[in-house]
Formats: C-alpha cells, sequence, structure tokens
C-alpha cells in the first residue's frame, strides 16, 4: 500500500465517528505535550535544586519540593486532553473536556497545597518543638488535619460545582455540621489554641521555675491539654492550658537579677546625728560584696513605735540561694554596725494608761503591753507615760 493509498484508508476508516487520521494526530499530540510538560517540568525542579544547593533562600527548596510532587498522572490526563481539543468534538462533549480540565487542575492545585500545609507544619514544629514540649507535634497533627479537611472539601466541592451539581445543600450540611462539632469540643479547642499560644508566644518551657496563682514550680511537661508543674512542696499540680493564660505567670528561669527592698526600724531614742549615720552605714555594708549594687539607703519615716529605713540593693545573680546568703550577710553586718553606733533595733510596742478612778479607790498605773518580735529578738518594754 502506497503513501497515498494510506491515507485515504486513514482518512475513510473511522472509530467511534473519528477518522484514524485524526485519532492518530490526537495521539502525536498528546505524547508530544506530555513529553514537553514533563521536560520543562524537569528543568524547573533542576533549576530550583541548584538555586537552593548554592545557598539562595529557602523560597527556592520549598518549590523544589512542590515541583517534585507533581503528579506524573495528572501530565498524562492535560496531555490527552490538549490532543482532544484538537478534535472537532460535539459541543457536549467539548463540554466534558472542559470539565476535564477544571478537574485536573483542581486535583493538581489541590496536591501541591496538601503538599504546601505539610511543609510549612513541618517547619513550624522545628521552629517551636524543644524537650518535653510535646504539645507543639501534637498540635502540628491536628491543624494538619483540620488544614487538608478543609483544602479537599473545597477542592471537592469547586469540581462539583464545576459540573453542574447544586453543591447548597453540601454547604449547608458542612456547615451545620461544623458548628455542632465546635460546640461539643470547644472546651478542648480552647486548650488546644492555648497550647498553640504557649509554643509560639513561650511565656514558658519545660525546665523553667515560675509562680502561678500561688503555685511555684519547675514545668515538667507541657500537653495539649494542660501543663504539668512540679511544686516546691514535691507534689505535681496539673493547670489546664486555657486557665494557665488567665493568669499572670511569673517566671524566675528568665531572671537575669535581682531588686531587693528590705526595710528595718530603729528605736526613737535614736539621736538626728545616728539616724543620719545609718544610710551611710548600710552603703557600706552593702557595697563590701562584689556581687551587689547598691541602689538607696533612706529614713523613709517615722512609724508608731520606730523611725523606719528602707533600703534597696540589686544582686547580680538569680540565684536565689545566692540572695539568701547575701541577705543574711547584710543583716548580720548591720546589727554590728547598729551595735557599735550605739542604735537599737524598735520592736512594736504599744503603752496602755490607766486613769484615777473617781472613787479614788484605784491608783494610777501603767501597762505596757508585751511586746512583740522584731527583727529576731525582744527588747524590754519601753517607758510608759502617765
Amino acid at each position: 500500500m502506497d503513501g497515498h493509498a494510506l491515507r485515504g484508508w486513514l482518512a475513510d476508516t473511522e472509530l467511534l465517528g473519528i477518522s484514524l487520521g485524526n485519532w492518530a494526530l490526537v495521539c502525536a499530540a498528546t505524547l508530544g505535550s506530555y513529553l514537553a510538560m514533563s521536560l520543562a517540568l524537569s528543568l524547573a525542579t533542576r533549576r530550583a535544586r541548584a538555586i537552593s544547593s548554592r545557598g539562595g533562600h529557602r523560597i527556592d527548596g520549598f518549590l523544589v519540593d512542590l515541583l517534585s510532587h507533581t503528579s506524573r498522572s495528572l501530565i498524562a490526563v492535560a496531555a490527552l486532553l490538549i490532543g482532544l481539543g484538537l478534535l472537532d468534538l460535539p459541543e457536549r462533549w467539548s463540554a466534558r473536556v472542559g470539565h476535564l480540565w477544571f478537574v485536573a487542575l483542581a486535583l493538581q492545585f489541590a496536591l501541591w497545597a496538601n503538599r504546601a500545609v505539610s511543609i510549612g507544619l513541618q517547619r513550624y514544629v522545628e521552629r517551636h518543638a524543644s524537650a518535653g514540649m510535646t504539645q507543639v507535634s501534637a498540635s502540628a497533627t491536628l491543624m494538619s488535619w483540620g488544614l487538608r479537611t478543609l483544602l479537599w472539601a473545597v477542592a471537592l466541592l469547586a469540581m462539583l460545582s464545576n459540573m453542574g451539581v447544586n453543591i447548597t445543600a453540601f454547604v449547608a450540611s458542612l456547615g451545620v455540621g461544623g458548628i455542632a462539632v465546635a460546640l461539643a469540643v470547644q472546651n478542648v479547642l480552647g486548650d488546644l489554641f492555648a497550647s498553640l499560644s504557649i509554643a509560639v508566644d513561650k511565656p514558658f518551657e519545660v525546665g523553667d521555675f515560675i509562680v502561678v496563682n500561688g503555685t511555684s514550680g519547675t514545668v515538667e511537661h507541657v500537653g495539649v491539654k494542660s501543663t504539668r508543674i512540679r511544686a516546691l512542696s514535691g507534689e505535681q499540680v496539673v493547670v489546664s492550658n486555657t486557665d494557665l493564660l488567665k493568669q499572670t505567670i511569673s517566671n524566675y528561669k528568665r531572671l537575669t537579677e535581682r531588686r531587693i527592698v528590705f526595710k528595718f526600724g530603729v528605736t526613737y531614742d535614736t539621736t538626728p546625728e545616728q539616724a543620719e549615720a545609718i544610710p551611710a552605714l548600710v552603703k557600706r555594708i552593702v557595697e563590701t560584696n562584689d556581687k551587689v549594687r547598691f541602689d538607696r539607703a533612706h529614713l523613709q519615716g517615722f512609724g508608731e513605735s520606730s523611725l523606719d529605713y528602707e533600703v534597696v540593693y540589686i544582686v547580680l545573680d538569680p540565684g536565689y540561694n545566692l540572695y539568701m546568703d547575701l541577705q543574711q550577710k547584710i543583716n548580720l553586718d548591720l546589727m554590728r554596725g547598729l551595735q557599735e553606733l550605739g542604735v537599737e533595733f524598735a520592736f512594736p510596742t504599744r503603752t496602755v494608761i490607766v486613769r484615777e478612778s473617781s472613787r479614788g479607790t484605784d491608783s494610777a498605773e501603767a501597762e505596757p503591753h508585751r511586746p512583740s518580735r522584731g527583727n529576731g529578738f525582744e527588747r524590754p518594754p519601753s517607758r510608759s507615760m502617765q
């Protein structure tokens, strides 16, 4: 059979109402389109990988990952649709080809978006996860499930709508179902979002010493629903993440230095010269410690039974035991210094005056109130006045 006869046979022989010549053209166009798209995808992936390997932006690695997850099957479908587009199809089949184009593109974009969600959550876990912070990976898993469910639901509804299906009922059902689920698990969702806030904002981490709502202890575990704190008294305190974030949290792990304010009082027998010398004495005592920075010392006011002084200094190390050692040394040195000045610590006193009765049967008598402790020791009662 010569070439002219072959062309005539291909033009006269039909398959599904289309000549074999046209089918051959469709196959050639499909094969050519598939090879061209595969080659373009390969070149783009290789180029992005080369840029990423030279220390380019992270977006290059992101594009490499997305392009490498392009579906070869959908490329083949797209190539076939290109080939079918060369045929003079009836209006009904032409509309179906258009629907297939939308389905193929929607599926491919959904696959890329699905991969983008996976990459984004993976990088989120790498940035925020730390030892004991298991709520990060758990939250990432739940977020991944929720985002992917939403993604594929939107893609499916879009494809059904393109095919002419009325999706109003589906959308209404999804809305009602979503509201019902949200109401049923609102407490769990509240704790989940609170755990995400802890993971992102990091008000504390595992190993930090915190004080919250009267509880002092070390954070042992931060979960999806609750946080566990090992209290100073030994027991484990479990607090809901939502309730925890409603409280004021003091994080002492991030303390760099301590500002200490302490007060003491001396008796009213102190002379003005002695009272004036006390702040200088306190300053000398505090400045003898190299881990302390003196701030101020003043005669603050006149109390009920004492001259009140206020002292402020900064401990340059956050350690609590060190602070207590320094405070103890300052207290002892202050006791010695005041003793050398001839000044006595004050203690709470109260004077009760009993007047003579009108009949003259009771004698005037003063009963000093029993002194309570002041600054670690007791003093004799003060003189009474009649």
